[in-house]
């Protein structure tokens, strides 16, 4: 495929990438000046952003992949590219879209391509971000809600019009379960395209709510009251010859018996998963509520799968593929991806033993002490991530390095922080 970089109405382009954190870094670039940087990238002090890199390191290039070029919808002149990651020559082994296209090549070996589709949540709040943006939006049981879904039409259609713009295919738009909650889909991708795209939607929403004077945050949990940002994702895996779904099973089952296996490594290293998936302090204010105003979190604390039960960390809603609902707004768009591949293709080689299927209604807080509970915080996913070695070994030694190098860091931050609540809890005794 020829891609031209001459586009009259282009006048600059943003090299764009994403750190281990998930923060969107970028450089604006003139036209006139992108055809040289075509091959040889644009140069980033590494040490700037979270890569764990040194001041002491050389320049940072960030080489474009043109095929994940975007016109900026709301900004015609400006172009958006996602980028490889190269020192010295050499891919940085720790870039989330290193190790996620590293991830898809193995699976390809094997005569697979793994697709997806995301679910990413947003709140709109005001300006401040300490709000909601609708003051009128207070329902116990906001989701679905059809006038606090219209008093932001201008904001959510917007949106959708661009992705309609970008050809992604959305299709639905909804209130959620949240109060100024939000939510919209567009149609799944090959895992490499879900993940560009997963970024660039954030870059979207925040642009466009912006522009109408709000904010817009996929905070995982930012009121302590209200249902929580997840980032469910849909899985299934296609042969690449012929572009079937390998996950269907033709006996009607919930998946085909690749399907299975590739589940198996999903429930096998939740653990491990979880200090990616759920990347922050924050993300475990989410899977540790009890309930919500509404009457429920709507996210998972144990390792279980069910069919069409939305009450645990992955459901199967029809034969051929799953959702995993582990994820919250915060992930990483590469490492959701590669986490779920590392851990969907140790499934697939080990073949581990499915645990059975729970039909209950896994939201009853009774019985928790019986069932395999997810980390009840980052400190303690890290701990296992860090113990897990065939997870470690497949998704990456140098990614995991300096990942639990940098969240340990946070982690121990966050510790040492000092509260009023300690003081009130304390003092007297």
């Amino acid at each position: 495929m020829t891609f031209s970089t001459k586009t009259p109405q282009i006048k600059y382009w943003l090299f764009s990438y994403l750190d281990l954190f998930g923060y969107q870094r970028s450089k604006l670039v003139p036209a006139s000046a992108v055809e040289s940087m075509i091959k040889t990238g644009a140069g980033f002090a590494g040490f700037a952003s979270w890569l764990d890199l040194s001041p002491a390191d050389g320049d940072l290039m960030a080489i474009p992949d043109l095929e994940s070029a975007i016109i900026l919808p709301w900004k015609k002149e400006v172009k958006w590219v996602a980028c490889d990651l190269f020192l010295d020559n050499k891919p940085l082994k720790q870039s989330p879209r290193y190790v996620l296209k590293k991830l898809i090549s193995q699976i390809n070996e094997i005569g697979y391509e793994m697709k997806t589709g995301v679910e990413a949540e947003f709140f709109l709040l005001d300006e401040t971000g300490k709000n909601i943006s609708d003051v009128y939006d207070e329902s116990q049981k906001p989701c679905y809600d059809q006038m606090c879904l219209m008093r932001r039409y201008e904001v959510i259609s917007e949106i959708c019009d661009y992705l309609n713009e970008l050809g992604w295919e959305p299709y639905q738009n909804d209130h959620e379960d949240a109060n100024g909650q939000f939510e919209i889909n567009w149609k799944y991708d090959q895992s490499l395209r879900t993940a560009d795209k997963h970024n660039f939607f954030k870059f979207l929403v925040k642009s466009v709510a912006q522009k109408h004077g709000f904010r817009a945050t996929f905070m995982p949990k930012p009121f302590k009251n209200l249902t929580g940002n997840g980032c469910h994702s849909h899985i299934s895996c296609w042969n690449l010859k012929s572009d079937n779904s390998a996950f269907t099973s033709k006996n009607g089952d919930y998946l085909s018996e690749l399907g299975f296996d590739f589940l198996s490594g999903i429930l096998n290293h939740a653990e491990s998963i979880s200090a990616i998936l759920n990347p922050t302090v924050n993300s475990y204010r989410r899977t540790q509520a009890h309930t919500t105003s509404s009457g429920s979190t709507w996210a998972p604390r144990s390792i279980s799968w069910t069919n069409n039960n939305r009450t645990h960390m992955v459901r199967v809603p029809e034969n051929g593929r799953f959702e995993l609902r582990l994820a919250d707004g915060a992930v990483n768009p590469y490492l959701l991806q590669a986490a779920i591949l590392a851990a969907g293709l140790l499934g697939i080689e080990n073949k581990y033993s499915l645990q059975d299927i729970s039909l209950e209604d896994n939201s009853i807080v009774d019985g928790f002490n019986e069932k395999r509970l997810l980390p009840a915080n980052l400190g303690e996913s890290l701990t296992k991530l860090d113990e897990d070695e065939v997870f470690k070994e497949k998704i990456g030694e140098d990614f995991i390095r300096s990942y639990l190098k940098l969240k340990e860091k946070e982690w121990q931050e966050y510790l040492s922080f000092f509260t009023d609540w300690e003081v009130k809890k304390t003092i007297d005794i």
